[in-house]
């Protein structure tokens, strides 16, 4: 029995234990849960959807002319597939061996990639999701080229030993025909001739094989013969080879820069050379070597001259040019200059025979960091408007938010004030790419994504139904001066690069309001307005926000004194409202300490702002005794409240933008109320900084006391727009009055008697030497600067880390709701911060808002990630907004919109609690009920790594906590009871990219930068999984193949048309042989199972063979009946001739002929 009841005992210390899981099974809900939950563990699932952006490192490239769809691989292994704007698609090999050679097999739904690791893939693309179906392993030889002839079934594999191999693309098996390198060379070569650069079949005669190798000698190949029929011979190495579509000539491209023209029948000597960039001496001598030329391609029309396109081939005197490309058309050439090196180009053609006319009609230049198409059919060769969304590296990404379900007009209004800023001049023709076609999407709902980056620019981005495209881009460095030389350059910068780069953001979809904080450490607060405007002066506040202060004189003990404060905004200059400790424009001299100072110069001329996002007010925190400001941690912006709200490691600072006033300026430690058990003693500032650090030092003695008592954390505002806006001496009164008495009633809870907790603009700050101050009304003992070092360490440990804006119960004791600002820490405590917020209309422009700290609500391991607050159902409680309203229009237009979102009914009677607060931090999760402030749910999220990115999300109708390791495990909770619902390995924590730009959003959608250059999107929601397939575009589309070129009676007659070849009878098994088991590997793909459902129509099915098959018969047939009455007509035109003749010697003896 005795054991039993200890049983018991222990069971139910359980059931009030930390963790939420050890009282019931993950996923399933418990009975005596608080709020009933909908949420199960069979609501998710995880999964990749699409991927957006341009391929990073980009290596090889190619283009399916009938499908019209072009597919990039890269170096690290993947493929990318794209279409028609929308139809993009993402595959990856495992082995993440660089791409090295793409081919499709052309309309036949199906692709060939050649790896770095001499491995070849077959991919099946009639499928959504791409699948290798089979793989070949070359285990002696490196490849090094690969070619696939137009509808043939045989491909052609040269190495790096000279060798060239044919491959059943079917089967994916060797063929026992191998051409070697020295039975291509000639006998008397005493070298070899290095690695295949190039395979391609004569255009007219498919049994005649065209092979280049490295060190400049082309073979000419007869493939029945087993024999070479001619060898060109060049000094220079060749880069690449290019037919023209009679099969008569065709061009190499050398390594010093020139093009030689080869006719077939003469391989003597070069029937041209030309250096296309190279200067021609006057005396007739050979022209100075450049670049190599790394390709040319060769293209034929019939109305005119043939296009020769080149990359590469500069001169070297042109140092430091950008990569070009050459287009010759006739007499002209053009150069075309690039943004970044040449990757690769392909010519798109009208036909995909290689025998006929090919009449080009645009260029696809892949360079190394983006896609350009040039239109080849208009005068200057425009370039075609790019409508795949690869400009997200234009600058580097720096953060990213991920908004889904956002307000319908928002996508219409961004995207109109976006196609404002498009460029003009490009063609006028439609983009070539287009083929495929779009998913059947079942997503209703706008999803946005916002990109910060480095140049200080933001992108808004349409994200709806898993296409990306970009509706607006909004430039923060406007709003700033910018350097124009190295002299002109302020030595205020914290970073020397990018100083305008994106740090944070906060964004209210429902008001449009947007809060941006840069590197820099400034914050600019932005209005969407659909007008033009011109702010002759961007307005400014300037924030001295410092982590190192002394201590306090203790309040007066009647109780009688309360400090005044400075009047943020009442004058352009402090001097106007205290005596200044410090000149008022910024000390920057070279024998004192930078002081008062930004990091950035705010623009003073006239500053022109288009439809869209325009400037409101910019927040500068500056130098402090020479140091610089830290760099901001946390942002909030509350359009209903008129608020913005910002944290680093020194502390925090609560800003009114419509008052344009700074109403907070409060250090880490100054939150916790003085009774707090987790409460922070301040610390000292360091020794070192003591000379050049203390403001008060610096007269030795001489400042006033009214200088003393100056608060260094006071703001200046400067450039007022209008004189109106300052407020009257009479107003000045009153505003201090209200102050000093809200002042007063706001810390009598707080003091209790003791010392009056320590809050910049509030109660001065102030340094001083003094002994260890010795509180008069209780005689206690304050802790001296001279504190240890690991509470300094602590202390500068604990920055801002998330706010969090809701209508709470800011302490125990309230019984309505009113507005308020959770705090999170990185040191995971939890504070509450009430707002006295006056009554709308012209009251809150002119009187304070008033702020008060309540203390800790919570405190959690790790720091503080996310915060949220739910109703006593467990209905999410977002922050209150104000609609939008056009700020530049009418004031009966912004009456009309101008509606605030009612705040939540006070709910809260006797001893009951009505409110849940959410708190996640790296390690733990806890929900809190309110007014009480007691725990009822905790969950130990992770023990042995952390939290990098958490959020509330919506989901299946409900709510859960969204939440992602740097182990790699994704994980959900449910609320309110904190239920794990998923957890899965995903990805691990390889970049801090990844941690940077991690970002959740409500019906199960995620999103992380995979690359510099890509965004990788992914769903952890069940119902996205099971409807992905109908989701995801299609590449390939049922298209008929364009019918061949008709070779006419004549070329029938005398043999002048394309030769075809039987290559089955010539590399077939039963000709050819067996190839050595050891040479190659095959490798079954992973895709074979799944693709079965395919392969009757894909390319190795048995209808697709047949259809192969009926085809060549039919063309067969098709060449014999002609063959057939070309001979009749010989036959019929040798006996009209053989008449005549008979006729004209007919009656003639012997003797007279």
């Amino acid at each position: 029995m005795k054991k039993f009841k200890i049983r018991k005992v222990l069971d139910g210390l359980t059931a009030v234990s930390s963790s939420s899981s050890a009282t019931a099974q993950p996923g399933t809900p418990r009975e005596n849960d608080v709020v009933p939950e909908t949420l199960q563990s069979e609501h998710f699932q995880l999964c990749k959807t699409v991927r957006h952006g341009f391929p990073y490192q980009p290596s090889s490239m190619a283009f399916d002319p009938v499908q019209k769809i072009l597919a990039v691989g890269t170096q690290t292994g993947a493929l990318r597939l794209f279409g028609r704007a929308g139809v993009e698609c993402y595959c990856q090999h495992e082995s993440g061996a660089a791409v090295i050679q793409l081919q499709f097999l052309i309309n036949e739904g199906a692709l060939v990639s050649a790896l770095a690791d001499d491995s070849i893939h077959l991919w099946n693309l009639r499928q959504k999701i791409p699948a290798i179906l089979h793989s070949l392993k070359f285990n002696r030889e490196r490849i090094t080229y690969c070619h696939l002839p137009f509808q043939s079934k045989w491909l052609y594999i040269g190495t790096e030993r000279g060798n060239i191999h044919i491959v059943n693309v079917e089967s994916f098996t060797l063929s026992g025909y191998v051409i070697m390198w020295n039975k291509a060379i000639e006998l008397s070569t005493k070298t070899h001739p290095g690695p295949v650069v190039h395979i391609s079949d004569n255009p007219m005669d498919e049994g005649k094989l065209l092979i280049g190798f490295e060190c400049g000698v082309v073979v000419l190949w007869d493939l029945k013969c087993k024999k070479a029929d001619y060898r060109y011979n060049y000094d220079e190495a060749i880069h690449s080879v290019a037919w023209h579509h009679e099969g008569k000539q065709f061009v190499c491209s050398h390594s010093d820069g020139t093009l030689t023209t080869w006719n077939v029948r003469a391989p003597a000597k070069p029937a041209q050379i030309i250096t296309p960039h190279g200067k021609q001496p006057k005396d007739g001598k050979k022209p100075e070597p450049c670049k190599p030329i790394l390709k040319v391609e060769y293209k034929t029309t019939r109305a005119g001259d043939p296009f020769m396109v080149l990359s590469g081939g500069l001169s070297y005197d042109t140092v430091g040019r950008r990569a070009c490309l050459t287009v010759m058309h006739g007499k002209s050439t053009a150069v075309l200059e690039m943004d970044y090196p040449i990757v690769d180009f392909l010519t798109l053609c009208e036909t995909p025979y290689p025998n006929d006319f090919q009449e080009p009609y645009a260029v696809v230049v892949l360079l190394e960091r983006d896609l350009v198409l040039i239109d080849l059919g208009q005068i200057g060769y425009p370039i075609f408007e790019n409508p795949y969304p690869l400009t997200i590296h234009e600058s580097p990404v720096t953060c990213c938010e991920y908004f889904a379900d956002c307000p319908a007009e928002l996508v219409p209004a961004l995207y109109s004030i976006g196609s404002r800023q498009k460029r003009q001049g490009y063609s006028k023709k439609e983009w070539p790419i287009s083929g495929g076609n779009w998913g059947q999407g079942t997503q209703s709902y706008p999803e946005i994504i916002i990109t910060g980056h480095a140049d200080g620019s933001i992108k808004f981005w349409d994200a709806s139904a898993l296409m990306l495209q970009v509706l607006y881009k909004l430039k923060t460095a406007k709003v700033f001066e910018r350097a124009r030389g190295k002299e002109e350059k302020a030595n205020t910068d914290i970073v020397e690069e990018d100083p305008f780069a994106i740090q944070t953001l906060s964004w209210c979809p429902e008001s449009r309001m947007l809060c941006v904080a840069g590197v820099s450490a400034h914050v600019i607060v932005y209005r969407f307005s659909k007008q033009e405007v011109t702010t002759e002066v961007v307005q400014l506040l300037e924030v001295r926000m410092q982590c190192e202060f002394g201590e306090v004189d203790s309040p007066d003990p009647g109780g009688e004194h309360t400090p005044t404060l400075p009047t943020p905004g009442a004058s352009s200059s402090p001097q106007e409202t205290e005596p200044p400790t410090h000149p008022s424009i910024g000390s920057n001299s070279s024998d004192g300490p930078r002081d008062n100072i930004p990091c950035l110069q705010v623009r003073s001329s006239p500053l022109k702002q288009s439809p869209g996002y325009q400037v409101e007010l910019v927040i500068q925190l500056v130098w402090v005794s020479g140091e610089p400001p830290q760099p901001i941690t946390s942002l909030a912006i509350n359009s209903s409240y008129g608020l913005v709200v910002f944290g680093n490691s020194n502390g925090l600072a609560v800003v009114d933008y419509l008052q344009k006033t700074l109403l907070l300026n409060m250090g880490t430690s100054e939150l916790y109320s003085p009774s707090d058990p987790y409460q922070r003693q301040p610390h000292s500032p360091r020794k070192a900084r003591q000379p050049s650090g203390a403001p008060c030092d610096s007269n030795d003695g001489s400042n006033t006391s009214e200088d003393r008592c100056k608060s260094p954390t006071s703001a200046k505002m400067s450039r007022k727009i209008s004189s109106s806006s300052e407020p009257k001496p009479d107003q000045e009164e009153k505003f201090q009055r209200w102050r000093s008495l809200t002042c007063r009633k706001r810390f009598c809870c707080m003091n209790e008697g003791k010392t009056a907790a320590r809050m910049s603009q509030m109660n001065p700050i102030y340094r001083t030497k003094s002994a260890p101050i010795t509180n008069a009304k209780d005689n206690s003992f304050s802790r001296s600067r001279s504190s240890s070092v690991t509470s300094i360490d602590r202390e500068s440990r604990e920055a801002i880390s998330s706010f969090y804006f809701c209508e709470s119960f800011p302490r125990k004791t309230d019984s309505l709701v009113s507005p308020c600002v959770l705090v999170g820490t990185t040191q995971g405590s939890v504070m509450m911060v009430a707002l006295s917020l006056p009554p709308s209309g012209d009251q809150r422009l002119q009187q304070p808002v008033g702020i008060s700290s309540c203390g800790t609500l919570a405190r959690l391991k790790g720091g503080i990630l996310t915060m949220a607050l739910l109703d006593a159902t467990g209905a999410l409680l977002p922050p209150s907004y104000e609609s939008w309203y056009d700020p530049n229009a009418s004031d009966e237009e912004k009456e009309k919109s101008r509606r605030r979102r009612p705040a939540s009914p006070p709910s809260s009677q006797e001893g009951q609690d009505s409110h849940f607060a959410v708190l996640c931090s790296e390690k733990q999760a806890k929900v809190v009920a309110l007014p009480s402030q007691t725990r009822i749910y905790k969950h130990n999220i992770t023990e042995t790594s952390f939290v990098l990115r958490a959020d509330v999300v919506q989901m299946a109708g409900t709510n859960c906590i969204a939440c992602f390791c740097a182990n790699g495990h994704i994980m959900t909770l449910s609320l309110p009871s904190l239920r794990p619902l998923l957890d899965m390995n995903y990805l691990p924590l390889t970049d801090m990219r990844i941690a940077r730009t991690f970002c959740f959003s409500n019906h199960g959608q995620a999103l992380y930068l995979t690359s510099p250059t890509e965004i990788q999107r992914i769903t952890y929601s069940q119902e996205t999984c099971d409807n992905l397939q109908e989701m995801l575009s299609e590449l390939f589309t049922p298209v008929e193949t364009p019918e061949a070129p008709n070779r006419g009676f004549f070329k029938g007659l005398f043999g002048g048309g394309a030769q075809s070849l039987d290559r089955e009878d010539l590399f077939g098994e039963t000709a050819a042989g067996k190839a050595s088991r050891s040479l190659a590997q095959h490798i079954p793909g992973p895709g074979n199972m799944e693709g079965m459902k395919g392969a009757a129509s894909g390319v190795v099915g048995d209808l697709a063979r047949a259809r192969v098959a009926l085809d060549e018969r039919g063309q067969k047939l098709g060449e014999l009946e002609e063959r057939t009455a070309a001979m009749m007509a010989s036959a019929e035109s040798f006996s009209k001739h053989a008449h005549d003749m008979m006729l004209k010697y007919k009656d003639k003896k012997w003797y007279q002929l």
